[in-house]
């Protein structure tokens, strides 16, 4: 079964389960509103979770959920706000409203949310803005990670804002500049076809930035039907001509048994990284075992043996000392094992999508 996953993007609201695509857990009870945050010119909502007794300044970490998901249901399924708790950073989830996108996607291909001081992309930075004066933010460690859409939107908040960020991680996303539409957007999750708009040129010609570019990882599934892999390299070329890096990697090996590279400067520190997740399709990776055991499988949110939410808070440096909390990870096989985990009773993402698509008349 095949569907166009743009239609889903625009389709009325037709319920749509609770935290977004049948995501357990909807509620998260470290998360609280983050009221007031500037001008909000996207009417965007947020969640945020910050610690109560920490070494101040803490590193913050912004995670943007995708499309049919939910700020706190998103938190349940990538455990950022639990490794945030165990190891005494903040978390920031803004949130897409309803009135803004019937099924909650962040308008990454609206011209009028993607440009620097402009709707969404203005809100988000309005957001951090506020926690870095208000819950004790260090402004030299903001880090930014998204999935699909929101991966989409984490491009752009790279682009538009370089300076608030030392580093990000774009997961299923798009690169910068990739649609200005409904109709581009959806040919371009389809398949990258490169343009002056994808150049690294079109992120340094997104704000006015001189200094140091944020540490980019990359996670794409290879069985991924909704976003092309050929997203991803776009993202890894842009990134690169923005480095000025060559096109072979500095090293390629393998974590938690997927296929791993990295673009290394001179000195030897990491600017680009890039997974590609054999076997996996459309969702944020995770690992419910062994290190790190944070997170719950469920719609695109995928057990494959390797935590995107671990692997990118140690590249930001963000795991030391030891854990206040330590939570005995579930004994929970992989993605492609024989007691792999089971969607709730929704049916999983093919089956809800399908039913929003009859419901709304664009399929028998």
């Amino acid at each position: 079964m095949s569907y166009n996953w743009m239609n889903i993007m625009r389709l009325p609201y037709v319920g749509l389960p609770t935290g977004g695509l049948g995501l357990a857990g909807e509620t998260s009870t470290r998360l609280r509103p983050l009221s007031r945050f500037g001008s909000n010119p996207g009417q965007l909502g947020a969640l945020f979770h910050a610690p109560e007794e920490a070494d101040r300044p803490c590193p913050l970490v912004v995670v943007l959920h995708g499309c049919t998901q939910t700020a706190a249901g998103y938190d349940t399924g990538s455990g950022w706000s639990e490794l945030a708790e165990a190891y005494g950073f903040a978390v920031l989830f803004p949130e897409q409203q309803r009135s803004n996108n019937p099924n909650m996607c962040f308008n990454w291909f609206d011209p009028a949310d993607t440009h620097r001081d402009r709707g969404e992309a203005l809100s988000i930075a309005q957001m951090i803005d506020t926690m870095i004066a208000e819950h004790g933010v260090d402004p030299r460690r903001v880090f930014i990670t998204g999935l699909s859409a929101g991966g989409a939107m984490t491009s752009v908040m790279l682009a538009a804002y370089p300076e608030k960020f030392a580093g990000g991680a774009i997961l299923a996303g798009l690169p910068h500049g990739a649609a200005a539409s409904v109709q581009e957007a959806f040919q371009q999750m389809r398949g990258h076809s490169p343009t002056v708009r994808t150049s690294g040129q079109s992120i340094r010609d997104a704000s006015r930035h001189a200094g140091d570019w944020p540490v980019v990882s990359i996670w794409h599934g290879t069985n991924d039907t909704v976003v092309d892999q050929s997203n991803a390299d776009a993202i890894l070329q842009q990134w690169r001509e923005v480095h000025g890096l060559p096109k072979e990697p500095s090293e390629t090996d393998q974590i938690d048994g997927h296929p791993h590279r990295a673009w290394r400067d001179a000195d030897g520190k990491l600017l680009i990284e890039e997974y590609r997740v054999a076997g996996m399709g459309h969702g944020t990776p995770l690992s419910t075992k062994g290190e790190c055991g944070c997170g719950e499988p469920g719609a695109f949110m995928l057990e494959v043996g390797i935590s995107s939410t671990l692997h990118s808070a140690k590249v930001w440096g963000l795991l030391q000392g030891e854990p206040r909390i330590v939570r005995q990870p579930a004994d929970v096989q992989t993605e492609t094992g024989a007691d792999a985990p089971r969607f709730p009773d929704s049916g999983g993402p093919q089956k809800i999508i399908e039913d929003a698509l009859r419901a709304a008349g664009l399929l028998k």
